[in-house]
């Protein structure tokens, strides 16, 4: 994979910057397995078990007092923009472990905690959770890309991604306009 210097990344960040309010989503990932990926063109989200067949449901690096898997990390979304300029061509999305990548502006000012996505026939919650850069991170983009996404603007505009839980059951596919609703 190729591996993008910060100026370039940087020089991304008015086409980031002008994502729609609401936008489509233009990849979905399942993570059947540490490491694995699988790009399907739908999947249905679950209360119970997140990404339909993603690890999540399994266990995650944060859970409840229970052991269960903490459900504000239960699905992973990265802006589209981000991941197109860190990555390139969609089939190199997938290795950012996001479930997903969204073109939509999901900066604070956009989408809280507390927003309420309708996708599909699905309803997210966002949640307070950050979502960082981390080795792996750095390990599949380069040591700029988490650079890019952890600091200053990019930190900012949470450009490394949101969290969500699932509130209403439902299936979402790639297309899908996400659009903010009233909790």
């Amino acid at each position: 994979m190729i591996q993008k210097s910060l100026d370039e990344l940087n020089a991304a960040l008015p086409d980031i910057r002008a994502a729609p309010e609401e936008g489509p989503i233009e990849a979905i990932v399942v993570r059947p397995d540490h490491g694995a990926r699988l790009m399907p063109e739908r999947v249905r989200l679950s209360r119970a078990g997140g990404t339909e067949g993603d690890h999540w449901a399994h266990g995650c690096w944060l859970s409840t007092e229970d052991g269960a898997p903490h459900p504000d990390v239960q699905i992973c979304i990265m802006p589209a923009r981000v991941i197109r300029a860190i990555a390139g061509p969609r089939e190199n999305w997938a290795a950012a472990g996001d479930n997903l990548f969204i073109d939509m502006d999901l900066t604070p000012e956009n989408v809280p905690p507390g927003t309420r996505l309708s996708m599909g026939s699905a309803v997210l919650e966002i949640t307070a959770e950050p979502h960082n850069g981390c080795q792996a991170f750095i390990d599949r983009y380069g040591r700029d890309a988490c650079l890019f996404v952890n600091t200053g603007p990019g930190r900012l505009m949470r450009l490394r991604g949101i969290y969500g839980r699932v509130v209403q059951d439902g299936e979402v596919r790639l297309g899908d306009r996400v659009r903010k609703i009233a909790g």
